[in-house]
């Protein structure tokens, strides 16, 4: 599974492939156009997702706090982000 901002930077760049391919296009653009609208919907809530850690992140070096300290939800795993890296 994909599951990096790098891996979904490379999926949507393959998308706009597969929507500036005339051949795809003139045989699937209906499904061609909904996949795109479903896979910009998705990865439009994986970047807010990632904009929100980085938020958590910088506010917790900015008042010097722990993990422990910030709402769990919010809280990161120590030495990795949440998209595989």
């Amino acid at each position: 599974m994909k599951n990096s901002l790098s891996d979904l930077n490379n999926i949507l760049f393959e998308q706009i492939e597969r929507l500036n391919d005339d051949e795809v296009m003139e045989q699937f653009s209906d499904q061609e156009i909904e996949r795109a609208k479903a896979i910009s919907s998705v990865a439009n809530q994986i970047i807010q997702n990632a904009a929100l850690q980085l938020q958590a992140a910088k506010f917790m070096d900015d008042n010097d706090l722990t993990s422990r300290e910030m709402p769990e939800v919010l809280k990161l795993n120590k030495g990795q982000n949440n998209y595989g890296g």
